[in-house]
């Protein structure tokens, strides 16, 4: 039997976004798997998270190619990016919220995907339909933190998976979008 190591990983980043502190068994099972499988696969927890950033970040940059941030207005441009990476929250979720992986160096693929994120909310920034007295790099984390809370609202059933994209969009540019009025 082949294993398919991607459903391996979403399943590994199902069940550590619920319950971070899951063993290698628990991994193993939630999987359909052997602990065994799971360990010729992934050496240890260390490597199972490393291959669960490396999809990530995969998964990631290809919703910001998806995304076109660059073409139109922010906000359309910011619909795009959420629907891009709805398909991946869950495992977004779990590598927000991973302590693991901001422990030392962050991987330069990381930097390059904040870097995208922060120069949109630069971009709208300097047209006008951002507020300028939030950092795009707050602006970046804000998003991130959106994304990874949506996703385990959805995941245990507080809120209905159709209202995803609606309440990380309209909550970020209520709160990022530029008022007129002062």
């Amino acid at each position: 039997m082949t294993l398919d190591r991607e459903q391996v990983l979403r399943s590994a980043a199902a069940l550590l976004s619920r319950k971070s502190t899951a063993t290698m068994d628990e991994v193993a099972r939630a999987a359909g798997i052997g602990r065994a499988t799971l360990h010729r696969h992934f050496a240890g927890r260390d490597a199972l998270v490393k291959a669960l950033e490396n999809l990530g970040l995969q998964e990631f940059e290809a919703a910001l190619d998806a995304a076109r941030l660059d073409e139109g207005a922010s906000e359309e441009g910011l619909r795009r990016l959420i629907a891009a990476v709805e398909p991946s929250a869950g495992l977004m979720s779990f590598l927000v919220t991973e302590n693991q992986l901001f422990e030392g160096e962050v991987d330069e693929g990381w930097n390059r995907a904040d870097a995208r994120v922060a120069a949109f909310f630069r971009r709208g920034q300097e047209r006008g339909e951002f507020r300028i007295d939030l950092t795009p790099a707050w602006l970046t984390e804000a998003l991130y933190g959106l994304i990874g809370t949506a996703a385990w609202s959805v995941q245990t059933g507080r809120v209905a998976a159709q209202d995803f994209q609606h309440m990380i969009v309209e909550l970020l540019l209520g709160g990022a979008r530029r008022s007129v009025e002062r």
